[in-house]
């Protein structure tokens, strides 16, 4: 058995489906997730890809189906496994850089990460005390997903992760991502953009 049989499926959906205005946006969805492994959700726009992902964050229900985490439904030990980064930044622009990341660090269990080094693995050293405002688009979105790495979650949630983001700051986000799967945690995700996940075991869905 190799690496990859021997992980465990921590992430598995079950007939999954998705109804909105009347419109079935998928049915009978199944899938598994192990650790070390991504799974991209591919899929034109309105296909459900984001209702998917509210769905796994538990911000709706299916209209059919079960969603499991370690074998067992939803429950209190997965929201605190699981961060969900969506598609706007989430960060409070009129407070500061540190400020917004303390917020998160009452809210979650710290991970590995101090504030100062997940600042500086998404290259906003020494921004600790600038207001958010005063961010540009790309820096709002890096600060955003340095929430990832001060918390301890085993299962990112990702809603277009690179919004914003020039090649530079997409550069930095693979790399953390692969970080984090290569370290054991998994990843659920969608994006519009063309992803280097080459050394990554990546599972593929198009709800097209």
């Amino acid at each position: 058995m190799d690496q990859l049989g021997k992980q465990e499926t921590l992430l598995t959906a079950k007939a999954l489906c998705c109804i909105r205005d009347d419109r079935i946006l998928f049915d009978d969805l199944n899938f598994d997730v192990r650790a070390e492994q991504v799974l991209l959700l591919e899929g034109k726009n309105g296909s459900g890809k984001t209702s998917l992902l509210r769905i796994l964050c538990g911000f709706r229900e299916p209209d059919a189906g079960e969603v499991f985490w370690c074998g067992q439904t939803l429950n209190n030990q997965y929201y605190a496994q699981m961060m969900y980064v969506g598609h706007q930044d989430g960060v409070k622009h009129e407070l500061t850089v540190k400020e917004n990341l303390l917020m998160t660090l009452a809210l979650g269990i710290p991970g590995k990460c101090s504030i100062e080094q997940a600042l500086e693995k998404v290259h906003l050293q020494g921004y600790d005390d600038v207001l958010v405002q005063s961010l540009s688009a790309g820096q709002k979105r890096r600060l955003s997903l340095a929430r990832l790495l001060i918390t301890d979650n085993k299962l990112w949630i990702l809603d277009e992760p690179f919004t914003s983001l020039d090649k530079y700051g997409i550069d930095i986000v693979e790399t953390l991502m692969a970080e984090h799967v290569n370290q054991g945690g998994l990843i659920v995700m969608t994006s519009h953009h063309d992803v280097n996940l080459s050394e990554i075991n990546t599972l593929q869905i198009n709800l097209s």
